[in-house]
C-alpha cells in the first residue's frame, strides 16, 4: 500500500505542482541596471502579474554587457517558471549581429511568452542646426559628408535606427559613443552633439522645453505624444520602422502547463487598463499579446538588425 502511495506521488508530484502554479514567489530577471525603461517596464508587469496570480513576482537586476549577462543566466536557469527573464531588442536581437558566439540562441533557448511595450525612438537635432525636416538633414549629409557628429550608446535602439537611417538614406555621419543615454543626453543638449536618435519618452521634456528639435519618429506610425511629427518612412524613408521594445520569456523546457497560465495571464495584464494607461502615458504602443505574435517578432527582429549590422561592419565594442 505504501508503494503505491509513493508510486502515486512520484507520479503526479510535477502535474499536482505545475496545477498549483506558483505557490511560491516568482523571480524575473531584468538585465540592466535599475531606472532605465528596461526596469521600469519590468516592474509594471511584475507588480501585475503578482496581482494575477497571487504571488509576488519579484524583479532581479542583472546588468552588463548590453544585457547579454542577465540574459544568458536566464537562459540556464531552470525550467519550472520561477524564472522569467526580460527580452528585449538589444539583448535578443541586437547581440546576435553583434557576437555571433553568444551563449545563449534567443530563437531556440527561449520560450517567448508576451511583448510588453514597444517605442519609436525620435530623430532629434540641436537647435543650433538649421534642418527643420528630415530631408534637410539628408541633404546637408549627401553635400558635407563626415561633417555631421551624432552621438550613440552602442548596440541600442538608438544606435541601430541611426545605422539604418545611414544606410536607407545613403549618408555618412560622424559617429560619437557614449557608454550610456545620460552623458549623451548632455552633450546633445551643450550642442556638442547635432543629432541622435533617442528614446521618445526621454527626449520629450527636452523637446517640448525647446533644448532639442525633433525631425521623426521611427515608428511606422505617427506617436500620440508627437502628433504633429511625421514619421522617417512619411519623410520619404518607405517600411522605415526601427523600434524600442520588451517582453517577458521563460526558458526552454518550462512546462506546457505553466506556459498556458503563464501566457494567460499576460494577456489579462496587458489589456488591464492600468498598464494600458501607463504605457500610452509615456508615448509607448501596448502591443498585441500573445506568444506566437512575440516569438515571430523576436525572429523578424533579429534577423533585421543582424542584417544591418552586418551591411554596416559593426564589431562588438
Amino acid at each position: 500500500m505504501a508503494h503505491a502511495a509513493m508510486l502515486l506521488l512520484a507520479t503526479h508530484g510535477p502535474a499536482l505542482a505545475q496545477s498549483d502554479y506558483p505557490n511560491k514567489p516568482v523571480k524575473v530577471i531584468v538585465p540592466f541596471p535599475p531606472g532605465g525603461t528596461s526596469d521600469i517596464m519590468g516592474r509594471m508587469l511584475a507588480e501585475e502579474l503578482g496581482k494575477i496570480l497571487k504571488q509576488p513576482f519579484l524583479v532581479e537586476n542583472v546588468g552588463g554587457a548590453g544585457g547579454v549577462i542577465g540574459t544568458e543566466r536566464g537562459a540556464k536557469s531552470v525550467p519550472d517558471g520561477y524564472t522569467l527573464i526580460q527580452t528585449g531588442v538589444g539583448q535578443n536581437a541586437v547581440a546576435h549581429g553583434l557576437d555571433p558566439n553568444l551563449k545563449y540562441n534567443s530563437l531556440t533557448d527561449f520560450v517567448h511568452l508576451s511583448q510588453v511595450h514597444s517605442g519609436p525612438n525620435v530623430l532629434v537635432v540641436h537647435p543650433s542646426v538649421p534642418f527643420k525636416s528630415v530631408k534637410e538633414l539628408v541633404d546637408y549629409a549627401k553635400v558635407n559628408p563626415g561633417k555631421l557628429d551624432y552621438g550613440y550608446t552602442p548596440a541600442a535602439s538608438g544606435h541601430m535606427a541611426m545605422e539604418l537611417f545611414k544606410q536607407t538614406a545613403g549618408i555618412f555621419m560622424t559617429g560619437i559613443p557614449y557608454r550610456g543615454g545620460g552623458p549623451m543626453m548632455t552633450d546633445a543638449l551643450g550642442g556638442a552633439i547635432k543629432v541622435m536618435f533617442i528614446n521618445q519618452d526621454v527626449a520629450l521634456q527636452h523637446v517640448k522645453a525647446g533644448k532639442l528639435r525633433a525631425l521623426a519618429v521611427s515608428s511606422t506610425q505617427r506617436n500620440p505624444l508627437y502628433a504633429d511629427l511625421p514619421t522617417v518612412a512619411e519623410s520619404g524613408y518607405k517600411d522605415f520602422e526601427a523600434l524600442s521594445w520588451s517582453g517577458i520569456s521563460a526558458p526552454k523546457g518550462t512546462p506546457q502547463p505553466i506556459i498556458d497560465k503563464l501566457d494567460a495571464a499576460m494577456a489579462q495584464a496587458m489589456t488591464s487598463a492600468a498598464i494600458k494607461q501607463r504605457l500610452e502615458s509615456q508615448g509607448f504602443v501596448v502591443p498585441e499579446p500573445g506568444s506566437k505574435h512575440y516569438t515571430a517578432f523576436v525572429k523578424s527582429e533579429l534577423e533585421r538588425w543582424t542584417k544591418v549590422i552586418k551591411t554596416a561592419g559593426i564589431k562588438a565594442e
